[in-house]
C-alpha cells in the first residue's frame, strides 16, 4: 500500500532534501556560470574575424554532437587524468563528482544558450551596431553596452526554457556519483525497499520545480508580448 508517511521523518527524509537541496545548486551554480560563457560564444560566432567565428563554431558543434551523458564520464573519468599530479589530487581530495557535473553542465548548456543569445543579437537592427560604431565603440563596447542587455531581453523566453532542460539533465549527474535527487532516492528506495514512494517524491520535486520555471517563462513572454 502506498504510505508517504515513510518518507516525512527520519534519515529518508534527510536524504531526500539533500538530494533536492544539491540538484538545485548544481542548477544554479551551472546557470551562473553558463549565461556568462553563452554570451562570449555568440559573440565568437557573430565576430568580424573568421578565426573568432571558427572557434565559436567548433565550440557549439563539439558540445552538442555529443550525449550529455558521455560528457559527464569524460569531465568525471577521463579529463582529471590529464592533469598534472598535484592538481589530480588536490580535485580528488575534494568534491570531485559536484565539480565534474558543473563543469559538463556548464559546457552543454553554454552550448544550446549561445544559439538562443545568437539569435537575440541578429534580431536586433543593424543600424544600432553602426551607431555604437559612430559614437567610437569597440565590437566588443557595442557588444557589451549596447546590443547585449537588448539581445538578452528578446532570448529570455528561450534562455528559461533552457533552464528547464538543466533541472531536467541534473539527473543524469547520478551517473558519477552526484547525490542529488535521483541519487538519494535510490538511496532511499534500496534501503527501505519503498520504490514507489521514493520515486514519487522524486516525481513531484521535479515536476513541481519544471512546472515554476515554465510558469516564469509564460509570464515572461506575456510582459515581453505586451
Amino acid at each position: 500500500m502506498f504510505d508517504p508517511h515513510i518518507l516525512l521523518s527520519g534519515d529518508y527524509r534527510d536524504w531526500l532534501l539533500a538530494g533536492l537541496l544539491l540538484s538545485l545548486q548544481l542548477m544554479g551554480i551551472t546557470l551562473l556560470l553558463s549565461l556568462p560563457l553563452a554570451c562570449g560564444v555568440a559573440m565568437l560566432r557573430l565576430a568580424p574575424s573568421r578565426l573568432l567565428n571558427a572557434l565559436g563554431t567548433v565550440y557549439i558543434e563539439l558540445i552538442r554532437n555529443v550525449p550529455l551523458l558521455a560528457h559527464f564520464l569524460f569531465w568525471y573519468f577521463a579529463a582529471p587524468e590529464l592533469l598534472p599530479q598535484a592538481w589530480k589530487e588536490r580535485l580528488y581530495a575534494g568534491n570531485v563528482e559536484a565539480t565534474s557535473a558543473v563543469v559538463a553542465l556548464t559546457l552543454y548548456t553554454a552550448a544550446y544558450m549561445a544559439e538562443d543569445i545568437r539569435s537575440g543579437i541578429r534580431a536586433i537592427p543593424m543600424q544600432q551596431f553602426e551607431a555604437g560604431r559612430a559614437l567610437g565603440f569597440g565590437y566588443l563596447a557595442t557588444m557589451r553596452l549596447c546590443i547585449l542587455p537588448q539581445a538578452l531581453r528578446l532570448a529570455a523566453p528561450p534562455l528559461l526554457s533552457q533552464t528547464l532542460n538543466l533541472w531536467q539533465n541534473t539527473s543524469i549527474a547520478t551517473v558519477i556519483g552526484v547525490a542529488e535527487l535521483m541519487y538519494q532516492t535510490q538511496r532511499v528506495e534500496s534501503a527501505s525497499f519503498r520504490s514507489v514512494e521514493a520515486f514519487a517524491f522524486a516525481s513531484a520535486a521535479y515536476l513541481a520545480i519544471s512546472l515554476g520555471i515554465a510558469g516564469a517563462a509564460f509570464l515572461l513572454q506575456k510582459r515581453l508580448a505586451r
